[in-house]
């Protein structure tokens, strides 16, 4: 009995989502008074239903190795009574490695200033992202100087959340520096030079070992490792065993989603 009554509520809680009208609101722009380049690619997305009010926020970063790709909403963050921001950014090598951190922290710093607006709430903000947007959203996430030019305090995120991203110095900042992507680096574009107790929880998510790129799970199992060593509390590591860097992303917005649950349960 207490079984059939759990599931039913389930079943009523994903209804009443699916059953939610939703708005999207496209192109907007995180900067003032942006030019050029950055007037063309510092634009975000906002998905949201029309009748909630504190809801969960997910700031989502796409990736294409800091050099590619477009802002997109997957179709499971929608219909579920999430508030999705999608955002673009500039890419090398037309800009800087410095001014794509900082596009990503003043669209979060917008996230903040605007979510209320669509419904969203600002105590339940969660970075995410996939490859390049995982990679970004663990520097502003632990490197707490990006978000701090905007007057956010990193640590007021609720999560972050990065779908395979790299750890060590993203390769493309290696590449332009004349090192190969098997040849490790952590300076002061790597994210695990950040590692901190006190950081918001960490949900690290990584394809198979065996088929993601250049060692990217254990990459991640040595971020994993380290923000255990250091005292963080609340750090968790998964394997999509069987999925590649690029096909991991599907079966780990499941994961997202649930760990959005436990985090807003109280």
């Amino acid at each position: 009995m207490k079984q059939f009554i759990i599931l039913s509520l389930a079943l009523l809680l994903f209804d009443t989502h699916a059953r939610a009208q939703y708005n999207q609101v496209n192109d907007i722009p995180y900067r003032e008074a942006a030019e050029g380049y950055a007037q063309e690619r510092c634009k975000l997305d906002v998905y949201y239903p029309t009748d909630q009010k504190d809801a969960p926020v997910v700031v989502w970063f796409h990736g294409g190795g800091i050099e590619g790709g477009s802002k997109h909403i997957d179709s499971q963050l929608k219909n579920c009574g999430l508030v999705v921001v999608a955002v673009n950014y500039r890419l090398l090598p037309k800009a800087k490695i410095d001014d794509i951190l900082d596009d990503a922290a003043a669209a979060v710093a917008w996230t903040y200033k605007n979510i209320t607006k669509y419904g969203g709430s600002k105590r339940k903000i969660f970075l995410a992202g996939h490859s390049a947007g995982g990679y970004l959203l663990d520097m502003i996430g632990l490197d707490k100087h990006w978000l701090q030019k905007y007057d956010v305090d990193a640590d007021s995120l609720a999560a972050l959340i990065p779908f395979s991203g790299q750890c060590i110095t993203h390769y493309n900042i290696r590449r332009q520096q004349g090192i190969g992507p098997l040849q490790a680096t952590i300076d002061q574009y790597a994210p695990l030079t950040y590692v901190r107790p006190d950081a918001p929880p960490i949900i690290i998510i990584s394809g198979d070992r065996e088929l993601e790129l250049y060692g990217r799970y254990e990459e991640q199992a040595y971020f994993w490792r380290m923000l255990k060593l250091v005292g963080h509390k609340d750090v968790t590591l998964y394997e999509m065993q069987g999925y590649d860097h690029g096909a991991m992303a599907q079966p780990a917005y499941y994961i997202l989603k649930q760990h959005i649950k436990r985090l807003t349960s109280h």
